[in-house]
Order: structure tokens, then C-alpha cells, then sequence
């Protein structure tokens, strides 16, 4: 756990008097940060796509501080259908999926699970366009200080805070580097393994077969079969106010370039320059191999133009873990009284079990209408609804309610992303109870 030189301890409730004169001074200013972006692309398929919304809506509606950004990557194989569909529908469901009328706390604590729902929406209403394409995505939402990650596939999204330390925002979810899907794969039916040439070695990365798929997660491949899930890894964490910079990008540069070397390529340039630089520097030893995207983003004070290099030289340091925001904390910093380059982690659950994603965490209650689908959003009808637990009798003793329910075609997809198969004589009875 990397932190900052610890401060001295002060009472319950106490501020200095510096502080106070500073923020008299300041009026407040280092609230919100500034946000800057930057995008490079070389394209080999044409099947990489970008979001880059740096005002992308409001929490509240009509009330500008209440803004929020956007960025993600979409890196398509197969075709672009996956990638371009995700592009135009993924924020949307996103933003369907959460409240209105909720706290900013109530907000950021809803949105890793909204993000799940919306990934595995997309994935399903894709379905239907009859497509064989799929697509990574690395998709980025900051609010003031706070980072969230939702990611499916090998974009890797990192972290280098104010004083040097990198932190991994996404999960990598190739074969090769990840045995536990591996093993969830292989118990879903199917078989993992390298490509088999007639009458010589198995060459290549490890791969889902059929299909040849070496990701086992992703949006889209409904060729592949269904153990190929759309259920994203979520990271939220909150970044101190002396900023940092977010790297995304495609594995077109993370196969030629560390994070270290893309780092050290791209330190202390504006985050346009940056990315030029990082694909520049992915492509130069082998020239362009596979769609190469890299988005920079910038999360700076306000009136700092430009990122500085941090300030710990040397050897970067990586990080794999954070200090744990403490419960019944608001997510507001302190603008002028914060603990320097500290990453705080708020949330992380890389879960393949839909049923789990979604009946964990933040007032349930909240986050899903009693009458919807948690996925879809669908309208049910009185005795539709399929719990999405085991006992959901036993849970409304407990907690009041027998939700999150779905409707019968979420709950079909989502037995078979778990790797449950159905009796065919059989259908679940309403409320969770299943053959």
C-alpha cells in the first residue's frame, strides 16, 4: 500500500488556521479539477474506436457542477460492428441505469453496479443485430476526483499519480495472464488452449475453442458461446487534489511497450503530445502490426496548464494496492487540506457472477425500481419478476424486499454466462426458485 508521509494527527474535527486563511484567499477554487485529454491512433483493420466526452452530462441536470467526463476504448476483432455499437449505446445504458435524484455520495456509490448492468445490456441488445464481431472496452468515468473503471478485454488502463506511483485501474482478461478464467471457462464446458497445427507444436497464446477467442471476456463473439461474458471488472478510486495522469490503451501498444517505458516516453508532455509519443514508440520496433489507440487524460488543479514530472524519480513504483476509503466517509476532498498523492480505493469487484454483481453493495432498493429489470429496465408485471437470489423469501425476512429481480430473457442469459444449464422439462419458478 503506497502512501504519502504521514501527517501529523490533529484532533476531531480541526483544521489549521493556514488552511483556513488559504481557502479565504482561494474562495475554494481547487474543488473541481481541471480535465484535458488526448488521443492517437494508428489504424492497421479499422477496428479501434474512441469516446472522448469531457463535459459527457450532469448529475444533476441544468447545474454545471455537476459535470462529469467520459472516455473509453473500444478495440474490435471480427469485424466493428462489436466496437461501433458499443460506442454509441454503452454510455447511454450506463446513464439509464442509474437514479435520478440521488447525492453525488449516492451517485459514486451506484456506479459500479449501474456499469455492469449497462455492460451486459449492451452485450444483449447487440445480440440482436445478429453480428459475429466482438470488442474490449476500457470505459473511464471521472467525477471531480473520483476515478471509476469499468473494463472487459486487454485494454489496460493505468494510473501515475502526483509522485510517481502507477496504479492498474483495469483487469487483463486474456488466457495467457488470468488462470482463475481459465478455470471458470473450462467449467462452463469449453476447452482452453493453444492452437493446434496438424502434425506440429501448439503455437500462439492460449485460446477459447471453438472460436479461437484469446480474451474470455468481452463484448459481443456470440460465436465463441456463452461462457465469453460481457460482466466488467469495476475499480473506483479517489485521487488525491495534486492530480495524476490515466493512460488507456489498446494492446496494440501494450504487446511492444511496458508501462514503465510508456511512462518514461511520455512524462511531462501535454496529454495530446503524449499519446502521439506512445503510439510512436509502440509501432517504432516492428512498424504497425494491429490498431494501435492511446487516450491521455490529464487530471490536473485548475489553472496548472500542463502535467509536471512527479516528484519521485528513479524507479517507477507499481501498485497494486491502496488505502481503503473508510465507511460513512463522504467523497469529498478537502481541496486544501488533503493528504498529498494519496490513491484511495473506493470499490473493486472483478466477480463473473452476475448474481453476485448485482445484489452486493449500496441500497439496493436505490438502485433498481422494484418493478424493472435490473438489466434491461424492462417493465414487469405483478409475479415476472425472477429473484436474483437464492432465497429471496428468506431475504425479504431479512431486508424488506425479494429484488432485484429479471425478466425471463436476462435470467436465461444470465444462467448461461454462469455456466448453469436448465432442464429443458423445467422453467424457474418466479421469485428465484430454479430447477
Amino acid at each position: 500500500m503506497a502512501m504519502a508521509a504521514a501527517v501529523p494527527a490533529l484532533s476531531a474535527g480541526t483544521v489549521p488556521l493556514g488552511v483556513l486563511l488559504r481557502r479565504e484567499v482561494t474562495k475554494e477554487r481547487m474543488e473541481r479539477p481541471d480535465v484535458l485529454c488526448g488521443e492517437a491512433s494508428r489504424s492497421r483493420k479499422g477496428e479501434d474506436f474512441t469516446l472522448l466526452r469531457a463535459d459527457a452530462g450532469q448529475r444533476v441536470a441544468g447545474d454545471p457542477s455537476t459535470s462529469f467526463s467520459v472516455f473509453a476504448l473500444f478495440d474490435g476483432h471480427n469485424g466493428s460492428g462489436a466496437a461501433i455499437y458499443a460506442k454509441e449505446n454503452l454510455l447511454h445504458n450506463v446513464l439509464r441505469a442509474i437514479p435520478t435524484c440521488l447525492s453525488r455520495d449516492e451517485w459514486l456509490a451506484v456506479l459500479p453496479r449501474a456499469l455492469v448492468s449497462a455492460f451486459v445490456r449492451t452485450d444483449k441488445d447487440f445480440q440482436r443485430v445478429a453480428g459475429t464481431s466482438g470488442t474490449t472496452v476500457t470505459f473511464v468515468i471521472v467525477d471531480e476526483w473520483v476515478v471509476t473503471v469499468a473494463s472487459v478485454g486487454d485494454s489496460r488502463c493505468i494510473l501515475e499519480s502526483a509522485d510517481g506511483s502507477v496504479y492498474y485501474l483495469s483487469a487483463d482478461h486474456r488466457f495467457d495472464s488470468n488462470p482463475d478464467e481459465v478455470q471458470r471457462v473450462t467449467a462452463c464446458g469449453s476447452k482452453v488452449g493453444k492452437m493446434d497445427i496438424v502434425g506440429g507444436p501448439e503455437v500462439g497464446p492460449l485460446r477459447c475453442w471453438p472460436g479461437g477467442l484469446c480474451l474470455s471476456r468481452s463484448i459481443g463473439d456470440f460465436d465463441v458461446g456463452e461462457c465469453i461474458i460481457p460482466v466488467p471488472h469495476v475499480k473506483q478510486v479517489k485521487i488525491s487534489n495534486a492530480g495524476g495522469r490515466i493512460i488507456i490503451a489498446s494492446d496494440g501498444v501494450w504487446d511492444d511497450l511496458s508501462c514503465e517505458m510508456a511512462l518514461d516516453c511520455s512524462r511531462g508532455f501535454p496529454s495530446d503530445v503524449a499519446a502521439n509519443r506512445i503510439v510512436n514508440e509502440a509501432i517504432r520496433p516492428r512498424g504497425i502490426r494491429d490498431d494501435t489507440t492511446c487516450i491521455v487524460i490529464d487530471i490536473l488543479p485548475p489553472e496548472k496548464l500542463a502535467p509536471t514530472a512527479p516528484k519521485r524519480m528513479g524507479k517507477i513504483a507499481f501498485n497494486s494496492m491502496f488505502r481503503r476509503k473508510s465507511p460513512g466517509v463522504s467523497f469529498k476532498i478537502d481541496s486544501e487540506y488533503a493528504e498529498p498523492d494519496v490513491v484511495e480505493e473506493i470499490f473493486e469487484d472483478g466477480s463473473a457472477m452476475l448474481s453476485k454483481r448485482l445484489t452486493t453493495g449500496y441500497a439496493l432498493e436505490k438502485i433498481f425500481a422494484p418493478s424493472s429489470c435490473a438489466v434491461c429496465l424492462v417493465r414487469l408485471k405483478s409475479g415476472q419478476g425472477i429473484s436474483l437470489h437464492a432465497n429471496p423469501l428468506q431475504h425479504e425476512k431479512l431486508q424488506g424486499w425479494q429484488g432485484p429481480f429479471l425478466c425471463h430473457v436476462c435470467h436465461d442469459k444470465k444462467e448461461a454466462m454462469e455456466g448453469k444449464r436448465r432442464r429443458k422439462d423445467c422453467s424457474p419458478t418466479v421469485f428465484g426458485h430454479m430447477c
